[in-house]
């Protein structure tokens, strides 16, 4: 019997399945987010409060926090390009059958459809990052996936806008969704790596591993690596506010300086389109001081935290008009820094037949916490008060998600030394 050979691609390759990678994640968003240029339409036909707007938002998030973990178990077990095929076909597919919906309920209903579609996406696509490219490369990397959050957010709320103010608010739903079908059928053909078992520890160290880890184990392992949970918290913390702010800057804008809808997503895209450019650039310094600063990875999100929590301060505390958006516009540009290092953490310090579980963690925590209760909470401070007042709130949270990730940072090298290292294998 031949040894089992070591899962290795070529450069070229490993770029072709990062972009079809790559391509998911920023169709994913535009699916995900085209309802934020909608609002004000759903409105008018329906006669939704603002609270219903965000369930509409949030419910995404939910049904992804409810199904994220036993699928992203499911990855790890089986296979990923497989996994991540049939997700995006589901969701494109809801996505698309949103056009049809009639009233309040159904479209609720299809939202949560794509919820289910999209659950561990994210987790299989670092997983299989992880496994195309050296450790050494692993923030950079994630922060170039990560890049295709604000593209996909900006393209999904630009197009969202366009397509209804001349077609209406049917046809953006309809025809965003195909795009991501597409590439979701191109995936299927991709290279996987052979599913690593993951097992029980021996009792004695001359004694062998025998059985696969139970859901409790591998549990009581994450919850024992104090630089992983400090990491999910401050996606928490992140995520609560960028999520409120590419949810309902759009209807800000529209209320406030009375744009039309394509034109306040146009102003809101800009804002999260310079996150194309943060979010990679966070990744190379954590990487680069990571040369120098074993912990940089936590290090550099604690920071680029406090620094975005005081943008967003400074933009709805203390300023209006064109000083505010150069305050968003600083605000876009580092509060993305955060996720490269934070998703490689994540990776870092658990083993490799965990990662997609790992990350499928870190997605329920800022899910259930972040993602999902965001867009309400916005929309029921602003039926009682408005928008701006809601918008006040929010440097708390991007506060809070610093000091944990600074916290954090104190564990990581000693986390990272316990991880047992495996070599992959072709599957």
């Amino acid at each position: 019997m031949s040894d089992p050979k070591e899962f290795k691609v070529s450069r070229k390759y490993a770029n072709y399945v990062f972009s079809l990678l790559f391509l998911l994640y920023a169709f994913d968003y535009v699916d995900r987010m085209v309802i934020a240029s909608l609002f004000p339409y759903l409105k008018a036909d329906w006669g939704i409060t603002d609270t219903q707007c965000g369930l509409l938002a949030s419910i995404v998030t939910i049904s992804m926090t409810v199904f994220v973990f036993p699928i992203s178990f499911m990855i790890d077990r089986w296979s990923r390009k497989k996994a991540i095929g049939i997700m995006a076909l589901l969701w494109g597919l809801a996505a698309g059958a949103c056009a049809f919906a009639s009233n309040f309920r159904q479209l609720f209903a299809l939202r949560s459809v794509i919820g289910v579609g999209e659950a561990a996406y994210t987790a299989g696509g670092h997983a299989m990052i992880a496994a195309y490219y050296p450790e050494e490369k692993r923030a950079t990397m994630n922060g170039l996936f990560t890049a295709a959050i604000p593209l996909g957010t900006a393209a999904g709320v630009i197009l969202g806008g366009a397509i209804a103010v001349r077609f209406g608010w049917r046809y953006a739903f309809g025809l965003t969704a195909i795009p991501g079908i597409i590439v979701a059928l191109l995936f299927f053909k991709v290279k996987d790596y052979k599913t690593v078992k993951v097992l029980q520890r021996a009792a004695k160290e001359d004694e062998l591993s025998t059985g696969r880890k139970s859901y409790k184990e591998v549990a009581s392992d994450f919850i024992h690596t104090p630089s992983l949970m400090f990491t999910y918290a401050g996606y928490v913390g992140n995520t609560f506010v960028t999520t409120a702010m590419i949810t309902w800057l759009p209807t800000y804008f529209h209320r406030t300086e009375g744009l039309p809808m394509d034109k306040a997503g146009m102003k809101t895209s800009l804002i999260f389109l310079l996150a194309i450019m943060g979010a990679p650039i966070g990744g190379m310094i954590a990487d680069r001081w990571r040369r120098t600063r074993s912990n940089a990875r936590m290090v550099m999100p604690a920071i680029t935290s406090l620094l975005s929590a005081f943008f967003v301060m400074m933009a709805f505390v203390f300023s209006t008009g064109q000083v505010q958006y150069i305050f968003l516009m600083a605000f876009g540009f580092t509060a993305p820094m955060f996720a490269a290092a934070g998703s490689a953490v994540t990776q870092d310090v658990v083993h490799p037949g965990l990662r997609a579980t790992s990350y499928s963690m870190c997605q329920v925590c800022q899910m259930a916490l972040g993602y999902s209760l965001s867009p309400i909470f916005v929309g029921i401070i602003s039926d009682r008060y408005d928008l701006l007042t809601a918008f006040q709130f929010l440097p708390i949270f991007m506060t809070f998600g610093g000091i944990v990730f600074f916290i954090g940072s104190f564990f990581y090298e000693a986390d990272l030394n316990k991880v047992e290292k495996v070599v992959l294998e072709h599957g």
